[in-house]
Parts: structure tokens; sequence; C-alpha cells
């Protein structure tokens, strides 16, 4: 009995015998962590006093955040450098784009071999006939700490993929048309072999954007037997020679599956569901308001050509935007070398750093509520790619979709583009809970001192959190960033007073800095100075604020206070002592008295 693709490959790393539904270790080649992961990687080595079991086939993959414009992608790719130094790994950094792409483009993996990465899309280096494999923190650890893990040996599927597509479908409408017929789950736990004349003569592009999607099928990866396309990139790139992975003629196979891919158009994924795919056509003309081009499946050389074809001497359709992310440095200098670069931005794009992009949340494609996204990502769950609704289709359908301002493809771009969208807002108003129905002018309240100058707008309402409109949502991360505060949100009552130093607010003109105290009803605000756009804030706002001299050293937290605004008098009730503080400006009346500034 012949062996299948990957019966082979487990074979050829693993000591044990190769049977359908064992558990079995198998030898890893390469082993990956990623940014968003890579932290908690470190964290169980470090927790288990583990050891690294090989640095020289250990990395660390930063291609989630490329900006580093998180402060907690920031951190944790902090944490994995700090590591990396310390044990000699390797790191691709936020410059160098998707780890998966890094794996054949650096000739770190070649076809045979085995690579893990805390990325579900690892099965993408089934484009080589290689095995690729996504796993969790603890995974990944043990990896890192053993060179090895287990698996169960999964049965394989035979897939043919049979006729030859229209000349507009590209490899994308072709896996979009392989989840149209088997459905999300079409493929779980199986590992597929492609097959048939339109596979033979796939680039390695080409099977790279189809070996993305096996994850969406529920399958463990997507295998295509190494071709002559795959060994001339080998030996061009590397001068390196591989023995070629097929499956033997006698491998047995749990199932056969022919996919007729004959003449089919152009195909789009609706908003929600992968594999609600139907032809473009029948939603052409659907109005859009953005469109993304990138990620692991459709971020390649000839995605981007095809894209830069399209879009020359063209303009994207007005009121649109978008945005156009390279899979890694190379594909991006490439971009640069080709003219393609200078040509998506007289287009009107927008150009990101090489790496994940829409498909991680920091970096840009994400989408706005109400949002209408044409995306060229393997994914459209919702939320998945911010809370708009998102199409998925081949780059050439999104360029032409964007072009036209409508779902499109390139043949029907009309010569003037679809008008606008312009469709009705509610008021934000029901977003926002009025906490103070009333004005009193005498508070009663327990004290927290916050015996210290120069609190600053990061310290009290730090500056990652500051996309929140929703002034409920704003509450949990009051004082979260200051030092011995950190629970303050959680421990604070409705009516506690706040009692603060000099400067109080100083630093960015961030409202949220006053209306996260608003959200856990903190009543009134006491310092001796305060920074001057806080100052207007707070009372735009409708927090009352009290300036008294040493304040800080006259109370303390847990006393009881009774403050009367209009008379500026503080009363201690717990150390029976009054202070008194400046007055309570007329305006800062007026404002209170109305619940702010824009109430009338």
């Amino acid at each position: 009995m012949g062996n299948t693709i990957i019966e082979k490959i487990f074979k050829k790393h693993s000591d044990s015998p190769i049977k359908i539904d064992d558990i079995v270790d198998i030898t890893i080649d390469i082993r990956a962590a990623r940014d968003f992961g890579g932290a908690n990687v470190v964290k169980n080595l470090q927790e288990h006093n583990l050891t690294v079991d090989d640095p020289n086939k250990t990395v660390f993959t930063f291609d989630c955040n490329p900006g580093g414009c998180d402060q907690k992608y920031a951190a944790n790719q902090h944490i994995c450098r700090q590591y990396a130094r310390q044990h000699g790994i390797r790191i691709f950094d936020i410059q160098q784009g998707i780890g998966t792409h890094l794996a054949f483009e650096q000739g770190l993996i070649t076809p045979g071999d085995t690579f893990v990465s805390t990325d579900s899309h690892a099965n993408i280096l089934g484009a080589l006939g290689a095995f690729g494999q996504g796993m969790g923190d603890k995974d990944i650890a043990h990896a890192f700490a053993h060179g090895k893990t287990w698996f169960k040996v999964p049965p394989s599927v035979k897939i043919i993929l049979k006729g030859t597509p229209s000349a507009l479908a590209t490899p994308k409408d072709v896996v979009l048309k392989m989840l149209r017929d088997l459905g999300a789950n079409g493929l779980l736990g199986y590992a597929a072999e492609m097959y048939g004349p339109y596979v033979e003569q796939l680039s390695l592009d080409g099977r790279v954007t189809m070996a993305s999607m096996a994850t969406e099928m529920g399958g463990i990866i997507m295998l295509f037997p190494t071709n002559q396309a795959i060994e001339h990139y080998y030996t061009t790139n590397f001068n390196r020679s591989f023995t070629s992975v097929r499956a033997d003629e006698n491998a047995t196979y749990e199932k056969e599956i022919i996919i007729d891919i004959q003449d089919i158009p152009p195909q789009i994924a609706r908003p929600g569901h992968p594999e609600d795919v139907i032809d473009v056509s029948e939603v052409e003309g659907t109005p859009i308001d953005s469109g993304f081009i990138g990620s692991c499946t459709n971020g390649r050389g000839e995605d981007l050509h095809q894209v830069a074809t399209l879009l020359q001497k063209k303009h994207i359709a007005p009121g649109r935007i978008l945005k156009i992310v390279p899979s890694t440095d190379s594909i991006w200098k490439l971009c640069l070398d080709k003219g393609y670069i200078t040509t998506f931005k007289q287009a009107g794009a927008l150009i990101g750093s090489a790496g994940c992009a829409g498909c991680a949340a920091g970096q840009i494609g994400q989408t706005g509520e109400g949002e209408v996204a044409v995306s060229s990502g393997n994914r459209n769950y919702v939320g998945k790619q911010g809370k708009g609704d998102i199409y998925l289709a081949s780059p050439a359908t999104v360029a032409a979709s964007l072009i036209a301002g409508a779902i499109s493809i390139a043949e029907h771009i009309p010569a003037k583009p679809y008008d606008v969208p312009i469709l009705p807002m509610g008021s934000s108003s029901s977003a926002i809970t009025k906490h103070h129905t009333t004005t009193p002018m005498v508070l009663q309240g327990k004290a927290w001192v916050l015996d210290k100058d120069n609190i600053d707008t990061d310290m009290i309402y730090h500056n990652q959190y500051l996309s929140i409109t929703n002034l409920d949502e704003m509450g949990q991360y009051c004082l979260g960033n200051l030092k011995g505060f950190e629970d303050f949100a959680s421990k604070v009552k409705t009516g506690d007073i706040v009692v603060a130093g000099k400067n109080f607010g100083c630093g960015s003109s961030r409202q949220q800095a006053v209306d996260c105290f608003k959200a856990l009803g903190v009543p009134v605000i006491i310092a001796e100075s305060f920074g001057s756009i806080y100052e207007r804030n707070a009372i735009n706002n409708a927090l009352p604020i009290l300036l008294a001299d040493e304040i800080t050293s006259k109370i303390q937290t847990g006393d009881t206070l009774q403050v009367d605004l209009l008379k500026a008098v503080i009363i201690n009730q717990s150390q029976n002592t009054t202070i008194q503080a400046k007055s309570f400006s007329q305006v800062q009346k007026n404002i209170y008295e109305r619940g702010g500034l824009l109430e009338r």
C-alpha cells in the first residue's frame, strides 16, 4: 500500500509507524511564534523553566502589527525581542512581512519539511508540498523546547479540479468555487491533495492563494505535489535541491472529490461567511465604501501586478478608499522596482507596511460600522475586519470595484463611477448615558486622594482606548495607567470624590480623561490646579472642579467630604475640618446646571 503526501512527510519526521488516526510525535523543522502570541510562548517557557531546543530552527515573526502602533502589540514584540537576544533566536521584525511567506522566501522551509506557528494559516505551506500547522501558545512553547510535538495522523482526500476557468477567473476565484461546493466544513479533519491540469500549471503565488484557504473549509492542510515551478523557485533563489514530494500511485484516500471549474466567472463571498459564495454578477452594482488588497492569501507579486494593471491611468472612485498591503518586504520592493507603488499612489490608494493588515486588528484594513468593503483576505467573519460588511473576492475584483465605486469586474467598469452612497445617519445620542439628571450644588462622598502632581491624561485615560466613543465603556479604563491606582475603576463607588495635587490632567486634549470619571459617577474633582485644557473640558462637560491649596495634605483617602459648590466650601466630616476652595465661577455654574456646554 502506497503513501499519501502527508503520510510521507510524517514518516520522514517520526520514529513511530504512521497509521491514520494514530497519535505520533513529529519533529518540527521550523518553530515560529508571532507577535500576538509570542509573548505568551515566552511566558510559558519561563514559567516552566524550559529552554530552547535549537535556536537555529526557532524564529519570531512580527506580522500582525508591523507598525508597532498598538501598545500591547509593541509590548509583546519587545518581550520577544529580549527573549530572542538572550537565546540567539532569529527575529523577522516588523519590516519583514508575513511569517508563513517568509518561511519559503527566506528558504527556511523546502518541500517535505514541517513548520508550526501561532498562525491558523500556517498550512499555507502546503503550496510547496510542505506541512504547516497553526497552534496555540502552549503547543508552540512545547515545540520551542522539545523540537517536536504530537499530531493525529489525518486521513487524506484527493481533489481533482476539472476543466479550465474563464479568462477573468483567478486562483482566488477557483478556491472560492471550492468553498462554494464544499462548504465551511467540507474538508474538516482532512489533508487534501490537489490534482488536475489547472493545478499543474499554477504558479507558486497561485498555489499560495489556494492553500491559504484550506482552513476556511475546515481542512488540516491543502497539499500541492511538487512541480517544476517549485523546483525552479528553489534552484533559482537558493541553489538548493530536494526530493520532490508526491503521493505514491497506489496511495489510499478516504474519498475523491471532483470540482468542476470549467468556465467559472469571478466569484465573491457575501458578508459573514467565506463559504457563502456566488458569481460576482449576482451582486454587481452593490455600492461599496472601501477595499482591501493583501493578506497571506493575496498579497503576492502576481496579485499586485494584476492590481497595478487595472489601476494604470485610472483613479479610485470619489469618496472611497483602497488599502493595499504587500505580504512581505521583498514583494514591497518588487512593487517599488516595477513602478506599482507609483501606480497605486496616483490612483489614490493607501499602501501599508508589509504584513497581515486587515486580518489583524492592529493595522490598516479595518472597517467601521455600516461600512461596506470588498476584501482579498481569506475570512469575512463578522467582526474579523471591523464592524463593516465584508465581501471576499480576488484582487482583480477588489480593484475593479474600487474604480467603479460598486462591486464590479474588470470587463464591466463603467465610464463614470457610481455615486457615493449617502445613507441617513441616526443620532448618536442613544449611545450616551447621562448619569446626572439633576445638578445638586451640595455633594457628599468618600475621598480618593491621588497624592501626586502632574497626573497627565495618559495616566488618567491611556491613548490606546481613544477610539471608544461610548461613555459607558470608558469608566473601566479610568486611571488604569497611573501607578498605584490601576484598580481604581473596579473599586471606586458612585459618589466618590477625587482629590489631586498640582496640574491635574496635563497633557493631551482628550475628552475621555474627563468622561471616564463621569462614567464612574464621580461627581466632583478637587485639585490644587488643573491642566488648562483639562479644566475647560471638565467645565464644558458639566463635571464640577474646585481649586484648593495643599488639598492633598488636608484629606485622606476614605474621609467623608461634603462639598458646597456655590460657597466653594469643603467640609471634611471625618476630621471635622473646613477647607475653603476657590470660587465656583458663574460660567461653570451655568454650564453645570445646563448639563454641559452643548445643552440648552
